[in-house]
């Protein structure tokens, strides 16, 4: 059955197919204009690179640092201090503690959080979307050194204060969003009150922090709280796409299903963040007047990133980029972002999908040898992630 093409660049996010329609904006000027959306629209990969290095391109737009939905309110206050969401001296103090502590990581810490996690929430999470959601983020919170019986309330906090980053939450979404926040930041206060575990990432990030005194602790929990809400949808939305080219590409249920090792999880959530990433936008916020790619821009303009059209543009990836292919010799992407505020845990989000897909398997019937994957039937709604819903999510099958 043919699928009528998004009606815009925003609700090709959620489209059953829409790379064609990505493929038929990359053909178009550097920059478009949606009036419908108010916003440019750039899908070509230089453009998209041009604009994340742009120094008078910010995250967030100047008269709105923080969503006017939630400013005044404890989850307004944490999201103002994510360094994601800032440019200038929060960004530059806070950013290099949290990026020399996650790049310390040991090549075993994730695989072993991941199955400490799985282990812990096995006896919880009920269908296959809420174990995309929980378990990232309980891993990483077991990485942080938090314990067992923490692990499954930090993952539904973490999943309530998200809904303050959308502009579809409700009045009620968006009131639990404050509740979830002051409970995250309490726990990291509390955890941090102890001695850190020794090899932990609280550890790694507190040491890294002593050796900057600009750094403020109020900030540096916010960030960790940020890093939480980051793994949730984005490490949800990449192993959910995952099992979707599972079901869907000849032969790789085969080779994921034969490989005792990680080798063909990892590679197969590499080639999905590049085909059908879980992040397809991000947006950035004109500073001041600027001619950028033959087009005039006003301070308060903003314009839409569309990094999963950059992603298969042929001049990015020249190698067959509407094409699903595990043994490709390289990923490259721009779904983690790119330039100052590219996200330093993409290694990491790939390990957490991959062993989650692998823990899955142990633990679930569904990825068992010759049972059928659940079926898609569309995507959560959202402005920016593609996260799937499955047909059969109400009951996690147990092995």
């Amino acid at each position: 059955m043919h699928n009528p093409d998004p009606t815009d660049a925003i609700a090709a996010v959620t489209h059953a197919a829409p790379y064609p329609f990505y493929a038929r904006l990359r053909a178009g000027a550097p920059l478009v204009f949606e009036p419908t959306l108010r916003l440019w629209i750039a899908t070509r990969a230089d453009v998209v690179l041009a604009v994340l290095a742009h120094p008078a391109l910010r995250v967030r737009p100047a008269a709105e640092p923080v969503p006017r939905a939630i400013a005044g309110t404890p989850a307004g206050e944490l999201f103002g201090q994510l360094v994601r969401m800032n440019d200038g001296p929060l960004h530059a103090a806070h950013r290099p503690a949290l990026q020399r502590a996650l790049a310390g990581l040991r090549s075993n810490d994730a695989p072993a959080a991941v199955q400490h996690a799985a282990h812990v929430l096995a006896g919880s999470v009920r269908s296959l979307q809420d174990w995309c959601f929980a378990l990232p983020v309980a891993s990483v919170a077991a990485l942080l050194g938090f314990g067992a019986a923490q692990l499954a309330p930090l993952a539904q906090w973490t999943r309530e204060f998200v809904a303050c980053l959308s502009p579809l939450s409700s009045p009620a979404q968006l009131e639990t969003a404050s509740a979830a926040a002051v409970q995250l930041l309490a726990q990291f206060e509390v955890l941090a009150s102890r001695s850190p575990r020794a090899g932990s990432l609280l550890e790694a990030v507190l040491q890294e922090a002593d050796a900057q005194p600009e750094v403020q602790q109020r900030v540096l929990w916010a960030n960790l709280v940020g890093l939480l809400s980051q793994t949730c949808e984005a490490t949800a939305g990449l192993m959910g796409n995952s099992l979707v080219a599972l079901a869907r590409e000849p032969g790789l249920r085969a080779r994921f299903e034969a490989d005792a090792q990680a080798t063909t999880a990892l590679a197969l959530v590499a080639e999905t963040a590049r085909h059908d990433p879980a992040v397809h936008n991000t947006r950035r916020f004109v500073a001041e007047p600027l001619h950028f790619m033959g087009t005039d821009l006003q301070p308060g303009d903003a314009i839409l990133l569309v990094l999963a059209a950059a992603q298969r543009d042929p001049q990015f990836e020249p190698h067959a980029p509407d094409c699903f292919e595990l043994d490709r010799p390289a990923h490259r992407l721009l779904g983690f972002g790119h330039g100052p505020h590219a996200c330093p845990g993409q290694p990491l989000a790939q390990q957490l999908a991959a062993h989650g897909l692998l823990a899955l398997r142990e633990q679930s019937s569904w990825l068992r040898p010759g049972a059928q994957l659940p079926a898609l039937r569309g995507y959560r709604p959202s402005v920016n992630a593609r996260i799937p819903c499955f047909a059969d999510d109400a009951a996690l099958h147990r092995a």
